[in-house]
This record gives structure tokens, C-alpha cells and sequence, in this order.
């Protein structure tokens, strides 16, 4: 049995990027400590706040309202609301709902649901039945994200927290730089700048690998959805996880040398999208960059394949 190369003990995990075994404990305090850096480096938690929590019922998400319920258990300053998007995926996202209501009953914290059917009058399942031009993942992405903003600004939350964890993020950039869509980057997160009409993101899991994040989640006996939503054969994010899993099996540490990258020239990306100025979207009067957002627009070519 291999041990942990702090103490001796039997060792629950082998990170190839640091070279550790670690046991359990150690593990567990690994995974914590990452996370508290990433929340003192994106947020300011000195006084009181309200986080808004997006839920799906999955291992990432559950992992990181676990962490913040730990991590503010003693502070009443501090209080959070967990958010699910309900899409409308039959034998899917009904049976996450379930999960994350009973987290969230156990962990005594606030829930809100809020569904595509009852905000956009569809469910996915519809709109994909409908042969929109692009693909289920575009919609979905683009609806899921107002939804969350609006659901949070509703809360009255300060900051919007995300369980992207540092596969997903590494993923996320790459695909934007071989696509070279810096607008994209820019809106990834974490978000140092409060825009009007949109809750700041934060991704306090960006330093904590997908395969930690379900061993965080066994080890406290998480019920978690372990099913991949079944649009997600469809998306492109399988090519670059792909892409990233043998890049890092090459040379361990890729994921945080992206991840760190991004970090860096951020700041440089952020200084031209102020030059940006927001509009009121021509539609639906959100805020915006063009005349009409994206949700509009998508929207529309949902309609008219309605009623052709």
C-alpha cells in the first residue's frame, strides 16, 4: 500500500503534479486549503455577503456549496443560496433536482429552482425537438447563464459561485484561444469588477482537479448525479478534454499552467473590454454589448422554428 508522504498513513490519492501520496486527512486539508486561497483571491469576504450557489445536483457543484457551508459554517455574516436550473432533460435533470433539494435540506441552506419552461416557455427537450440551427449545448448555455444572474440578483447576492473545477476551466480557455474568441476569455470568471445587471463570478474550485473533486465527494458521502447529461455527447468539450488529458499525462501540471496564464493576462483583457460600454438590449432591455443579447437572439430562432 503506498503512504501518504506526510505522515506515514495509507495514502487515498497519488497527485502526478506534485508529486505527493496523500492519505485522507491530508488530502482533505489539501483540497480545503487550495480552496479558501482561490475564495481570498477572487472575493472579499470581510463583511457580510450573500452567495449565490449554482446547483445542479452534480459532483462539482455539491462539492463546492459543501466546501462554502465548511468553510462560513462560523460565520453568520455570511450567508448563501443555492440556485438550480431546471432545463427541462427528461430522466436528467429531474433526478439532480432531487438530489441537490435533499443537500441542501441537510446542509440547512436556502434553495431556489428555476426552470426553462416556466422563464423561456420550453423546456430543452422541446427546443432540441424543434432542429434549431445550432446545437442543444448553445441554448442551453447561454439560457442557463441568465437564468443564474437573474435568479442571484434576485437573491441579492454579491457574488455568483460556480463549481468549475480546474479540468473544466483549463478546457474552457483552450477552447476559447483555438477559437480565438477573446471576448469568451474575458467572460469566464473569476470577475474582479461588478458590471451593472450582472452578479460577479467566482470559481474557487479552478485549483482543484475533477478526479479530487469526486474523491472529496466519496469521502464525505455525497449523493451526487453520477449520469452525464445526454446532450453532452454532442458538444465539443469532449475533443479538448481529450486534448488536455494527454497533454497532462505528458507533462503533469498543464491544467495549472493554463489555468495560471489565463490568470495573468487577464488583467490586460479586462482593460480592453472596458472600452466596451453596455447598452440596453433592444428586445428585452438586459444589459448588453450589442443591440440585441444573446438570449434574444437565440430565443428568436427558437420561435421561428416554432412557427414555421
Amino acid at each position: 500500500m503506498v503512504k501518504c508522504s506526510k505522515c506515514g498513513r495509507d495514502a487515498v490519492i497519488y497527485q502526478p503534479y506534485s508529486g505527493q501520496s496523500l492519505c485522507e486527512r491530508h488530502f482533505e486539508e489539501s483540497v480545503l486549503t487550495r480552496f479558501k486561497q482561490e475564495l481570498r483571491r477572487q472575493g472579499e469576504f470581510k463583511r457580510g455577503k450573500r452567495i449565490a450557489v449554482a446547483l445542479s445536483g452534480g459532483k462539482d457543484s455539491s462539492v463546492l456549496l459543501h466546501l462554502l457551508k465548511r468553510v462560513f459554517r462560523e460565520r453568520e455574516d455570511i450567508e448563501l443560496t443555492a440556485i438550480t436550473v431546471d432545463e427541462g432533460i427528461a430522466g436528467y435533470r429531474d433526478i439532480s433536482l432531487q438530489i441537490a433539494k435533499r443537500l441542501t435540506k441537510n446542509l440547512g441552506i436556502e434553495h431556489v429552482t428555476v426552470s426553462f419552461k416556466e422563464e423561456l416557455g420550453l423546456t430543452l427537450d422541446e427546443m432540441v425537438s424543434l432542429q434549431p440551427p445550432r446545437g442543444p449545448c448553445t441554448y442551453c448555455g447561454v439560457f442557463r447563464r441568465r437564468l443564474l444572474n437573474e435568479a442571484a440578483l434576485s437573491a441579492g447576492a454579491d457574488y455568483l459561485a460556480l463549481g468549475h473545477t480546474l479540468d473544466d476551466f483549463a478546457q474552457s480557455v483552450l477552447m476559447n484561444i483555438f477559437t480565438a474568441d477573446v471576448k469568451k476569455l474575458i467572460r469566464l470568471g473569476p470577475h474582479s469588477r461588478v458590471r451593472e445587471g450582472f452578479v460577479p463570478r467566482i470559481l474557487p474550485m479552478i485549483q482543484i482537479p475533477e478526479k479530487e473533486s469526486l474523491l472529496y465527494a466519496i469521502l464525505n458521502n455525497l449523493e451526487i448525479q453520477h449520469e452525464e447529461c445526454p446532450y453532452a455527447v454532442r458538444a465539443h468539450r469532449g475533443l479538448y478534454r481529450e486534448i488536455l488529458e494527454r497533454m497532462e499525462d505528458a507533462a503533469a501540471g498543464t491544467r495549472h499552467r493554463i489555468v495560471k496564464f489565463h490568470r495573468e493576462v487577464l488583467p490586460a483583457l479586462l482593460e480592453r473590454s472596458l472600452h466596451e460600454p453596455l447598452r440596453a438590449c433592444e428586445v428585452c432591455g438586459r444589459p448588453t454589448v450589442g443591440k440585441v443579447c444573446k438570449v434574444c437572439e437565440l430565443k428568436r430562432e427558437i420561435y421561428e422554428k416554432k412557427g414555421a
